[in-house]
C-alpha cells in the first residue's frame, strides 16, 4: 500500500473505532445518573416569601431554603425528588411552574388554546378583509382631473425643476 492510501486506512480505522466505543458507552452514559446542583434548583424554584426566583432572592427565607436543598443534595436525592421535599416543606407555591396535570393543566392549555382560536380567526377573517378592500378600490371613482389652471401651473412647476 501507498503512503497516502495508508493513511486514509488508518484515518478510517480510528473513526470506526471510536464510533464502535461510542455506541458501546452510549447506553452506560444514558443511564449514568446526572447529579443535581443548587444553581438547576434554584433556577427552577421561588422564594416562598420574596416570591422571585431563588437564584435571584436575597433574604433570610432564601438563604434557609438554600441550606435545605444543600442538604437534600447531600443526600443524593436527585431533582425531583429534591423538588418533592420542596413542595412537601414549603407548599406548592415554592414551584417556579405550576404542575403540568390536574386543575394546573389550565395554566399551559388557556393561553395555547387562545393563541389557537385567535389564529384560526385571524386566517377567516384574512380573505374576507382582503376581498371587501379589493372591493372598495375598484367602487371608488378614478380621481378627478385638474383644473386647466391648476394643470398649468403644475407643468410649470416641473419645467423649473428640470
Amino acid at each position: 500500500m501507498s503512503t497516502p492510501s495508508l493513511t486514509r486506512f488508518a484515518t478510517r480505522l480510528a473513526m470506526l473505532l471510536s464510533l464502535c466505543a461510542l455506541i458501546g458507552a452510549g447506553p452506560a452514559i444514558a443511564a449514568a445518573p446526572t447529579r443535581t446542583s443548587l444553581p438547576e434548583i434554584e433556577r427552577q424554584v421561588m422564594c416562598v416569601t420574596c416570591k422571585i426566583p431563588l437564584n435571584v432572592a436575597e433574604s433570610p427565607q432564601a438563604t434557609r431554603e438554600r441550606v435545605f436543598i444543600r442538604s437534600l443534595i447531600a443526600r443524593g436525592l436527585d431533582e425531583g425528588q429534591v423538588k418533592d421535599q420542596l413542595v412537601d416543606q414549603y407548599g406548592a407555591s415554592v414551584l417556579g411552574l405550576p404542575a403540568d396535570h390536574g386543575f394546573n393543566a389550565a395554566a399551559y392549555l388557556v393561553p395555547l388554546a387562545a393563541v389557537i382560536v385567535l389564529a384560526g380567526t385571524f386566517f377567516l377573517l384574512l380573505p374576507r378583509w382582503r376581498r371587501r378592500a379589493r372591493a372598495q378600490a375598484l367602487a371608488e371613482s378614478p380621481p378627478t382631473p385638474l383644473a386647466a389652471p391648476d394643470a398649468a401651473r403644475l407643468e410649470s412647476d416641473l419645467a423649473r425643476f428640470d
